[in-house]
């Protein structure tokens, strides 16, 4: 009986340990856990046409599995013969009027899978897909429309609430879709800071990236931010509103994707320590963009991001997964893919006999 009873209050006291420590992690920091488990999934890159070509992104990222990542370039075009602006999704800032509407591009292609998720009610998978802008200016009226978007469709995305203290994280209520953007604090002013408290969160804003010391030549920049301590580069705790951190492939490898060579041990090891410092202080963590691909093999992809063939890109690819990065940015949506399907499969519970 005595060791019974020594047995429950052990299992009494680390219950209480348990609950305290979920209890202080909710108060420091974002729980890393709602997406995908901390996880890695798949950042559909640049996930839009190009002046009217490659308009079947939207469909290969979402054929390419769940939980995805869709990146959308916004500007704000005004007609010359009405002077009405709508909101498009963009490469440039300087729109032409043939581009496609936010809402027609994006919310109506993922509308069925949307539907069909919130009609299973598989809330644990939640959220299926994470839409990030990368927003092409920072005018109040584009912020302010994309602002007005997602409130049409606020029963589908993730939000929180707004409490009266920015660094108090309130937890978010799961839905298919969740919203990020970037470190914009024109777009925080908008997206925050004017809301009123008790106003529920549609999108979360990622950290800031402290900027190379001015003065520095190109090349001492590069240098810089490869060798910069992960604790300078991501100064700044979470807040409410920022959860995420948006790293460059720079801080990686010096000069970034255009000038890296071999990975190497010392490469794999910064792009650990970058991962593991910004998960210790609580965010999700990108990085942007890992591509490797032929001349040939483009398809509007361009060459900013490109190592230059699928054997350099796959050793990053395997790296970033090891790492825990959680959004993995390319271009090359259905390449990357099994990758990660691989390794959820790795890490799928087994299971264990009954028998006694």
């Amino acid at each position: 009986m005595r060791h019974k009873a020594f047995v429950l209050a052990a299992a009494v006291a680390a219950l209480t340990l348990f609950s305290s420590s979920a209890r202080a992690q909710n108060s420091q920091g974002p729980d890393l856990n709602f997406l995908n488990h901390n996880r890695p999934i798949l950042d559909a890159h640049n996930c839009y046409p190009y002046n009217g070509q490659w308009g079947d992104r939207i469909q290969r990222a979402l054929n390419s599995g769940f939980p995805v990542s869709i990146e959308q370039d916004l500007a704000w075009y005004v007609d010359p013969a009405t002077g009405k602006g709508r909101v498009v999704v963009s490469h440039t800032p300087h729109p032409t009027g043939e581009e496609p509407t936010l809402e027609d591009y994006f919310f109506k292609q993922v509308s069925p899978v949307v539907e069909r998720a919130i009609a299973e009610n598989k809330r644990d998978q939640w959220p299926l897909i994470v839409l990030h802008f990368d927003f092409k200016d920072n005018q109040d009226p584009l912020l302010k429309a994309v602002w007005q978007v997602l409130g049409q469709h606020e029963e589908w995305l993730s939000t929180a609430v707004k409490t009266n203290d920015p660094n108090h994280l309130s937890p978010i209520d799961r839905k298919p879709i969740l919203v990020v953007t970037e470190e914009s604090d024109e777009q925080q002013k908008i997206f925050y800071d004017d809301l009123p408290v008790g106003a529920r969160l549609r999108l979360f804003g990622s950290a800031h990236t402290h900027p190379a010391p001015k003065g520095m030549s190109a090349k001492e920049s590069m240098h810089w931010e490869a060798t910069v301590s992960p604790e300078e580069l991501i100064g700044e705790k979470p807040t409410n509103y920022r959860r995420w951190w948006n790293g460059s492939w720079y801080a990686v490898e010096e000069g970034g994707e255009p000038r890296a060579g071999d990975w190497t041990a010392a490469d794999n090891a910064r792009l650990h320590a970058l991962v593991d410092y910004a998960h210790k202080r609580g965010y999700w963590v990108r990085f942007y963009a890992l591509d490797g691909f032929a001349p040939s093999e483009d398809q509007g992809w361009g060459n900013a991001y490109n190592f230059g063939s699928r054997a350099a890109v796959v050793l990053r690819w395997k790296a970033a997964i090891a790492a825990g990065v959680n959004f993995i940015a390319t271009n090359q949506y259905e390449a990357l893919a099994p990758y990660l399907k691989q390794y959820a499969k790795e890490l799928r519970p087994v299971a264990v006999s009954s028998k006694k």
